[in-house]
This record gives structure tokens, sequence and C-alpha cells, in this order.
């Protein structure tokens, strides 16, 4: 479906409607452009996957890391919440098919403001993903040539030339990068799912004692196993770690054929997925492993750890180098993910004047944001920089999740509110997926799914912010920075405008 670009005419009488003082917000500045509508529900379904499973890779580990025992518990729940996020996105990208998420709907909901500050938390998000999903490629490569997971300087060099190889390749195009989803999300799927029913038929078989469900409850329940009520708080609120794709597949609305149709279709998709795919994973995980073992030797790569603790040496020969080569290959797809979704974030707040307007600019031949692309990639190259200087990998590690959960919930907290906010304020407007399960209150129907998930996000955010120290106060410096910026940039919008200077 090919979208019509405004007549030279219909710009001029915008421009001549406008009163003094007005800033631009609609007409994209010279050199910027629409993105391709190229996308369908495959493409959709694996970028979003490629983000979500990817996760279980390294997420895992760091639940346990707090949760201990109670990990499959932490990931449960917050597979609610996902779910809650999940049906709560899909109503708003389909009322909004932009680049932005939860920043637009914010715009939408609320005003450019809140629209700026929700965009600005998502962006810290998105960084971070990059940052952790390329960090973790090293330790599965590791099974081939172990210093890549022994020698921290040496996996980090990897991670950052990985990232700037998928910022050269997205600055060509996103078609491009959406069939090498498509094909490994597949296999990516199909290896869980078999992880999965290997590890419950070992569970179901009296003469495996290694995979028994008297050590799954000993490993769960046992003396020293069983997490603090902060601590298993604490690990449910990291365990969102393991939900980061809902707002991938948002992002590319914008560049989705149909999306009124696709979008849905892919998010409930992929909800259905991680939820099963998660939830058997952690438990094959501690029935292998004791959750002091997942949190030390196999804290980086829990799931290279369960295939290591296979009974059989031919099911070790087999699946090892397979978790290996794939855990590898969907963190790459979940990189490439989170540099495809802050680019595009990128692109829809310069668009809106909520970041300079070069952020908004397409590349004339490939008509990509490649200004986007490559100074946020940029962004995520420095913050693996540490990596290079310190030994102490497991602590970079569990503070690139606790940063990551400071920006995503708060993004997500963002998107419910501005959902409940539309329902109020603008109920008359079409919307091709609605959620159901409202209550009525004046006249209003408000979705409770929204609702639970607006409480559970501020909740669970809260306690990131007392708990961890590096997410506190590395969050709150970068959204300090964003607002001081985002004033600065008003202010001269303003000024500008006054002046008779807006094009």
């Amino acid at each position: 479906m090919r979208s019509r670009e405004p007549s030279r005419k219909s710009e001029l009488k915008e421009i001549s409607h406008r009163k003094p003082g007005d800033v631009s917000l609609r007409r994209p500045p010279v050199g910027t452009g629409r993105l391709r509508r190229v996308l369908g529900v495959p493409a959709l379904y694996s970028a979003g996957y490629g983000n979500v499973g990817s996760s279980i890779y390294y997420a895992l580990g760091v639940v346990v890391l707090v949760a201990m025992g109670a990990t499959p518990i932490a990931l449960f729940a917050a597979g609610l919440l996902f779910i809650c996020t999940a049906l709560t996105y899909s109503e708003g990208a389909t009322m909004f098919p932009e680049a932005g998420g939860s920043a637009s709907f914010a715009r939408h909901g609320f005003n450019q403001h809140v629209g700026f500050i929700a965009g600005w938390a998502l962006l810290l998000s998105y960084i971070v993903t990059i940052s952790i999903s390329a960090y973790t490629i090293s330790p599965y490569l590791g099974y081939f040539w172990e210093p890549l997971k022994t020698e921290p300087w040496l996996g980090t060099a990897l991670s950052m030339g990985i990232v700037v190889f998928l910022i050269c390749l997205n600055v060509i195009g996103v078609r491009e990068t959406a069939f090498v989803n498509i094909g490994a999300a597949i296999i990516d799927v199909a290896t869980q799912a078999l992880l999965v029913i290997i590890g419950l038929v070992f569970l179901l078989s009296p003469g495996i004692v290694e995979f028994s469900f008297s050590q799954l409850a000993d490993n769960m329940f046992g003396s020293g196993n069983w997490p603090t009520v902060t601590n298993l708080v604490f690990g449910i609120a990291l365990a969102a770690l393991a939900y980061t794709g809902v707002e991938t597949v948002s992002q590319m609305s914008e560049e989705t054929r149909l999306p009124h149709i696709r979008v849905p279709r892919a998010m409930i998709m992929m909800m259905f997925t991680v939820l099963i795919m998660f939830s058997g994973i952690s438990i094959v995980g501690l029935s292998a492993m004791t959750p002091q073992e997942m949190a030390t030797d196999w804290a980086r790569d829990p799931v290279a750890g369960i295939a290591n603790a296979f009974p059989f040496a031919g099911l070790k020969a087999v699946f090892e180098p397979l978790v290996a080569i794939l855990a590898a290959t969907i963190l790459l797809i979940a990189t490439n993910a989170g540099i495809m979704g802050i680019s595009r974030l990128a692109f829809s707040l310069g668009h809106y004047q909520q970041l300079p307007a070069a952020f908004h600019k397409v590349h004339p031949r490939f008509r990509t944001p490649y200004i986007s692309i490559v100074v946020f990639g940029v962004v995520a190259l420095l913050i693996l920089v540490p990596g290079l200087f310190r030994e102490d990998i497991t602590e970079i590690f569990s503070n690139l999740g606790g940063l990551y959960t400071f920006g995503s919930l708060l993004a997500f907290a963002f998107a419910h509110a501005s959902i409940i906010a539309l329902r109020i304020k603008k109920p008359e407007l079409e919307r091709p997926f609605k959620l159901r399960g409202n209550i009525k209150i004046k006249g209003r129907e408000l979705p409770i799914t929204a609702i639970i998930g607006l409480v559970a996000t501020v909740a669970i955010w809260l306690v990131i912010l007392v708990v961890q120290d590096y997410s506190r106060w590395v969050g709150i410096g970068w959204m300090a920075v964003g607002l001081a910026g985002y004033m600065i940039l008003r202010w001269y919008g303003r000024r500008r405008s006054r002046l008779g200077l807006v094009e």
C-alpha cells in the first residue's frame, strides 16, 4: 500500500495558517522522507522474537543471580506483565502506525513533553539492548574458542566489531536485515522447543537422576536456594529484561503493510511463543543445575549450561555446538533489532522536533534513517568500552540488565497511561484493535489490562530505583541530560519561529 506525499499546495496552505510562535511539527525538513512499507507478519514476528527470544540466553543468568530457585516464578510473573504490555502496544500501534512506540502514544495521549520523556527512556533501553545482546555473543562462541569466554577484553572487542557491522548493514536497508531475521528466528524457535521437550522427557524418566522432579524441587525450594522477599521482588523486576521485543514490533509498524491487521497478529504469536519457551527453559535449567552453578559458571551463557548438563554424550555432542551457534545468531538478531528500533524511534522524535531535525533525515539512496543509526550505534559502542578493561564481567552484565529495566519499564508505564488517557480524552478515535475486558467509569471504557500494566510497571520500576545504585544514578543522569537538551531545543525552536526562520 503506497502512501501519498502531501502536495506542495497543501504544504503552503498549512504554513499560511500558522500563528506567530508556532513550532513546525508536521512538515519534515528538506532531505527527509517516508520509510518504506515492506514488512509483513513474518518479518514483524521474527524481529520481535529475535529480541524477546534472544533475551532468555542471558536473562536467565541475570535473574538467577537474585531470584535463585524462584527464577521460574519471577519469569512467569514478568510474563503476565508482558501480556498486558503486548496488548497495550497492539491497540496503540494500530491506532498510530508510526515509528515511536510509547513515545508516539504519549504524544497523542498527553502532549509533546510527555512524549519526549517516554521516548528518551525508550532510547536508553534500546541502547542497552544493543550493548547487552552483543556482549553476550562471545561467551557462547567460547565453546569453539575458549578465550572468547575467559578473556573479557577479547570478547568485548568482538562484541564491538559486531555492532559496527550491524550499523553498516542497517544503513543499507531494512528488507535485507528482515530476511536474515526470519530464517534465524525459525531455527531458534525449533531449537528452544527441542531443549524444552528433551528436558521434560528427562524429568519424566525415573532413571535420570540429574533431571528428576526431586532435583528440581531441591534446586527451587531447598535450603539456601529460595530468595528473600526483597530479592524475589527484585528478581521479578530483572525478569522484565526477558521480554524486550514488544517495542520493536511497534516501532516497525510504520514500515508494515496493513499494520492494523499484521501488528496484532505478530504480537499475539510472539506472546504465546515466549511464555511457553521461557517457562519451559527455566524449569529445565533448574532441573539440570543448581541456582549457584547457573549464577557462577553459566551466568552469561545459561542455555549452554543446560546443553552441557545433558546426561548422554551423543546429545551433548549435538546440542552444545548447536546452542553455541544458535545463541550467537539470535543474539546477533537482537542486536540488530535494537539498532532498527532505536533508529526508527530517533527518526520519529526528530520529525516532531523532540530531537534535532537531522535525526529525521533518510539516506537518499537506501531510504533509511542513517544519522540515527550511526549516532546511537556509537553510543552503544561506548557503553561496551568498560568491558575492555574490567575483569568482573558479572558486575558489568548485571548493571546492564538493571539499566535496561530502568528505561524499558518507564517507557511501558507511559504506554499504559497513554492508552488509558486516550480512552478518556478521545473515545471517538478509530481503534482497529481494541482491548477487551473494560470497566466503565463516567461513560468511558478503561482497559483492565492497561490499568494492571500501569500499576505493575510503576511498582517494579520503583523497586529498581531503590535497590540498584548503578541503574538509579545512571538512569536518572540519562533522563536529566535528555530533559536539559530537550528544553534547549524547544527554546531554540521557539526563538527561530519568532524570527520567522521556521521552514
